[in-house]
Parts: structure tokens; C-alpha cells; sequence
């Protein structure tokens, strides 16, 4: 199997628990110092690995190349829309618009990057959305129901997609003139000297020890998300990233079914049904018809 299967699959592992952490953190600290947090520890983090062991990888520093620039610039924006839309409604209504996002993103790959496409991988891509409507269909109902603040957030999600969509277009672009993990020293340095402006340090050092574990959490998903991410546009057809990552949902769903279970108090419940379990399988058979060879 190509490895950019295992890369897009890892990706969509550390963004099926961010949504919850995400939830939690904006209950201590507001939206955008939250992002730039995010971007600070995986842009650190990175560069001293690269001080350390890689120094020549620096240089695209000093030179960025202008698609990454606009990648890192729609990624931040990308970041504001979720998170703040995560914070007007929940983890898993958040994973169900964001989706547009990888659907943006498979069109592309046929449009823009001239992706084959075969008709199996096309009716599983089918199967995909179908599930999808079926999993969030109870959920899609509450919102059209009239709730006002959903609506708002949803309308946040649905702009972070867009802009998830422009930063994977321009990073595929990127990757394939240079390293796909030294792109993201510039990828991460341009939304955390943007955003520098409207950070509120003050919240950031009233903050308990355990939150800053869930800081530190939330940046290093980011180093380890994008960074396989990364090298999964490098390796493999944007169609089939697109699909993969559409899974990451299904790790929130089984997460806050997990919590909601225990009846936790530090996140609002979710409610589950036959219904939505259904839907999650139908996503995961979609996804194994586009992704897996068909012998």
C-alpha cells in the first residue's frame, strides 16, 4: 500500500481527538490565543529538531517559497474558523461541516491536479458523503431546527473548510519542489507572527498546570497532524487524502460516545443512536473502496 495511506491515516488519528481537546480548551482561554499557542509550540518544536540535528533545512526561512506562504496563511484562518466554531456547538456537529473541507479537496485533485479516477474509487467516494449524511443526520436536523448560536458556529466550520481546502491545495503545490516537514517551518511561522497581535498573554499565564499539559497536547497534535499530512500529499493522490481523512470523525464519534458514557462533567454530552452507528460503517466501507488496490 502506497505510504501516504499511513500518513493521511495518522493524520486523521491526532485530528479525531483534537476536537474534543479544542472543546475543553476554549472553556480557559478564547479562540485565537488558543491558535496561536498551537502554532508556537509545533513551529518551536520543530525548528529546534532542526537546529539540533538538520541545520541546512533552515534556510527556507530565509526564502520562503510564495505557495507556502499562502498555505500557512489559510491554514491560521482555517484554524480560527474551527476552533471558534467548536466553541458555539460541539465536537462532533464541528466534525460534520469541517468534511467539506477533504470534499473540497478530492474535487480539487481531479480538477486542478488532473487526479485519475476510476469508477469504483467514484461510487466509493459516494458511499463516503451518503454515510456521512446518514451518521450527522439527527444532528443536521437540530440545527436546521433554529438554534441560533449552531448556526453561528456552523457558519465559522464551514469557513475554516474553505480555508483548510485553499492551505491543501497550495501545500500539495509545495511538496513537490521541496521537503514537505521544512515547508511547515514556514507553514507554522506565518499564522503565529499574524496572529501575534491579538494574543491575550495575561489568560496565558493564569492557566493551571493540567491546562498547560492540554496546550502542549493541542501543539504537538498540530506538529504531528500537519506533518503527515505533509507527506501524505507528497506520496499520494489528493482524492484519496480526502477520504482517508474523512474518517477522523468516526475517532471523535467513538471518543465522546466514550465520555458521554461515563457521564463526564468537564464536556457537554453527545447523543448516539443505531441510526448514526450505521452511518459510520457506510463511511468506513466508502473509504476502503477508494483507498484500497482493488485486487
Amino acid at each position: 500500500m502506497n505510504k501516504g495511506v499511513y500518513y493521511a491515516a495518522f493524520t486523521a488519528l491526532l485530528w479525531g481527538f483534537l476536537a474534543i481537546a479544542l472543546k475543553v480548551s476554549v472553556n480557559e482561554l478564547p479562540p485565537v490565543t488558543v491558535t496561536w499557542l498551537r502554532f508556537a509550540i509545533a513551529f518551536t518544536v520543530l525548528l529546534a529538531w532542526y537546529l539540533l540535528f538538520d541545520r541546512p533545512k533552515i534556510k527556507i526561512i530565509a526564502k520562503p517559497p510564495v505557495f507556502a506562504l499562502i498555505a500557512g496563511f489559510s491554514l491560521g484562518l482555517n484554524y480560527i474558523g474551527f476552533i471558534t466554531g467548536i466553541h458555539h456547538t460541539t465536537p462532533v456537529i464541528s466534525q460534520v461541516f469541517i468534511q467539506t473541507g477533504p470534499v473540497m479537496l478530492a474535487v480539487s485533485g481531479f480538477v486542478i491536479f488532473k487526479e485519475k479516477v476510476t469508477i469504483r474509487q467514484g461510487f466509493g467516494l459516494l458511499v463516503v458523503l451518503t454515510g456521512m449524511v446518514v451518521f450527522y443526520h439527527e444532528k443536521i436536523i437540530v440545527i436546521a431546527g433554529g438554534l441560533a448560536n449552531y448556526k453561528t458556529g456552523v457558519l465559522w466550520i464551514l469557513f475554516g473548510a474553505l480555508c483548510w481546502a485553499v492551505y491543501a491545495i497550495f501545500q500539495k503545490k509545495s511538496v513537490a519542489a521541496f521537503n514537505p516537514m521544512a515547508l511547515n517551518l514556514v507553514i507554522f511561522g506565518v499564522p503565529m507572527l499574524y496572529l501575534l497581535p491579538f494574543v491575550e498573554f495575561g489568560k496565558i499565564l493564569d492557566i493551571s498546570f493540567g491546562f498547560w499539559l492540554l496546550v502542549l497536547f493541542l501543539g504537538l497534535n498540530t506538529l504531528g497532524a500537519y506533518g503527515s499530512l505533509a507527506y501524505a500529499l507528497k506520496y499520494l493522490e489528493a482524492n484519496k487524502i480526502s477520504v482517508i481523512i474523512t474518517m477522523n470523525p468516526l475517532i471523535t464519534f467513538a471518543a465522546m460516545a466514550l465520555l458521554s458514557y461515563n457521564n463526564v462533567s468537564w464536556i457537554q454530552a453527545e447523543t448516539f443512536t443505531a441510526v448514526t452507528i450505521a452511518g459510520a460503517i457506510t463511511v468506513i466501507a466508502g473509504v476502503m473502496m477508494v483507498v484500497f488496490k482493488k485486487k
